[in-house]
């Protein structure tokens, strides 16, 4: 396996202390979309970005024949998402992430779907606080150096109150977990598909904020809704951190903007990017995988801008079949670069009065 690609026995001394770790933005993990591929992909535009994996069960984990846990070291820093219930279980997960190198697991209590819950975990875990202390207890004793966190909602069902919430977070705070991330808004586990718990619950950041208020000890960050850099801006005058979800993914260059709100002047150039990216996947078909593989996760990197339909339709069209990433990247770049002179040409016309 290519050195670029080897997941690190253990942490690089850059990320040694995730408690450390700039959290002013992170990206949510995202189930079949913040693969290792696009993570990597995300790295490129944003080296503060804090990243997470898709939710990893346990029983992958344990269970699984693959790789669950591979990951480049460019990717770091990067959040290992754990799904399960059992203590001992997310013990011997987090002493296996650890060991491969993770600073930081996150626990599932916030996903709402029905597969999520027949394995008893995710949302419906806020009707067990005790269930999700003892997990933080024993994942903190398996692997003493590894940040335990908490993703969940506001509530589950009818439970909307604060009360419901700090009956959820106090026994978990008193387990050892200081770092929350609220999605804000209530999980519905029973008439809502996955898809409708995040768009039909209202979102409530005034409670995010008042957990705040009330607990100022904790590292709290908001999750839900978030789509442009003054939100978060705004967001970030009451909270910890902000989460953005699938605005990440469906509008990439959004996260060329991150760098800049945690004090980092970086900003990528995309055709280096692109080309960084192309090398990147040769490296994956080189291992016996496919370039739609990892184009796939590129589809939006030119969102709202000239030329974006076209970078869409040829990835779309041809990357499905693609054994060229090279070629293939750099036949839709070059659609955007004709539809950016057309656009040039025509605000040229108008002004020359043509």
């Amino acid at each position: 396996m290519s050195e670029l690609y080897h997941s690190p026995a253990g942490p690089s001394p850059e990320v040694a202390n995730a408690y450390a770790w700039n959290r002013l933005v992170s990206v949510a993990p995202m189930l079949d979309w913040t693969d290792r591929h696009c993570r990597y992909f995300h790295r490129l535009l944003s080296q503060q970005v804090v990243l997470y994996t898709e939710m990893v069960t346990t029983g992958a984990i344990i269970h699984g024949k693959g790789d669950f846990l591979r990951y480049a070291a460019a990717e770091q820093p990067l959040v290992l998402q754990l799904g399960g219930s059992d203590p001992a279980a997310m013990a011997h997960c987090t002493a296996v992430a650890a060991e491969r190198g993770y600073q930081e697991v996150n626990i599932n209590v916030g996903c709402p779907s029905d597969r999520v819950q027949n394995g008893s975990f995710g949302a419906c875990l806020m009707a067990e606080p005790e269930t999700v202390a003892a997990c933080v207890a024993a994942m903190q004793a398996a692997a003493p150096e590894t940040v335990i966190s908490v993703k969940t909602r506001l509530g589950i069902d009818e439970h909307d109150s604060d009360d419901y919430l700090q009956r959820f977070l106090e026994p978990v705070m008193a387990a050892g977990c200081q770092f929350f991330t609220l999605h804000a808004r209530n999980a519905w586990l029973k008439g809502l598909s996955p898809k409708q718990n995040r768009e039909v619950p209202p979102l409530r950041y005034d409670r995010v904020y008042r957990m705040k208020e009330r607990y100022p000890q904790l590292h709290i960050t908001l999750n839900g809704g978030v789509k442009t850099v003054a939100e978060i801006q705004h967001h970030l005058e009451f909270v910890d951190g902000v989460m953005i979800g699938r605005e990440a993914y469906q509008n990439p260059t959004l996260l060329t903007e991150f760098d800049a709100l945690c004090g980092d002047s970086h900003r990528p150039d995309l055709q280096q990017v692109i080309a960084q990216m192309a090398d990147y996947t040769q490296a994956h078909v080189a291992e016996g995988g496919r370039v739609w593989h990892v184009v796939r996760h590129m589809l939006g990197l030119f969102q709202g801008g000239p030329g974006a339909k076209r970078w869409r339709q040829v990835l779309s069209q041809y990357g499905p079949t693609a054994s060229d990433a090279h070629e293939l990247l750099q036949m839709a770049l070059h659609e955007v670069e004709i539809a950016r002179e057309r656009i040039a040409q025509k605000m040229a016309d108008y002004a020359n009065g043509s």
